[in-house]
């Protein structure tokens, strides 16, 4: 997927996320927001899957562990969800590792406990060569 789609879609994304937010609020829990997300992305003609689990490659070799991947947009884009008092470094080394292992090149870390969609989004990029 070239830049000018990522971008798209990420347009697409940041939009759905604050109608989500716009519509429930903070105070959810986290499975309600991508419940809704997935929704609301589907509506707009996006392709979503969720609690996708990928396979641990490690030196080259698949082990028998695997993580799991809250949201995967058109296969391409990961969406980490959270509704979290408090975002910890942990959740961003968590994507950044994610999209490492999945060998993705954009995600999402949204937090929908805030009281601004804008203070809870955040776009991270692996190894973006165009």
């Amino acid at each position: 997927m070239n830049y000018d789609e990522l971008n798209r879609l990420s347009k697409i994304i940041l939009d759905a996320c604050l109608v989500v937010h716009r519509e429930l609020g903070p105070g959810l829990l986290e499975s309600i927001y991508t419940h809704c997300l997935k929704s609301e992305l589907e509506s707009r003609g996006v392709v979503v899957q969720c609690k996708i689990p990928m396979p641990l490659v490690y030196r080259g070799a698949a082990l028998d562990k695997y993580f799991e991947l809250d949201m995967l947009i058109e296969n391409e884009i990961i969406i980490e969800a959270k509704a979290v008092e408090t975002m910890h470094p942990v959740y961003e080394a968590q994507i950044i590792s994610y999209l490492k292992l999945s060998d993705k090149k954009l995600g999402f870390l949204v937090n929908f406990n805030v009281s601004r969609m804008k203070d809870g989004f955040s776009r991270f990029v692996n190894n973006w060569q165009d």
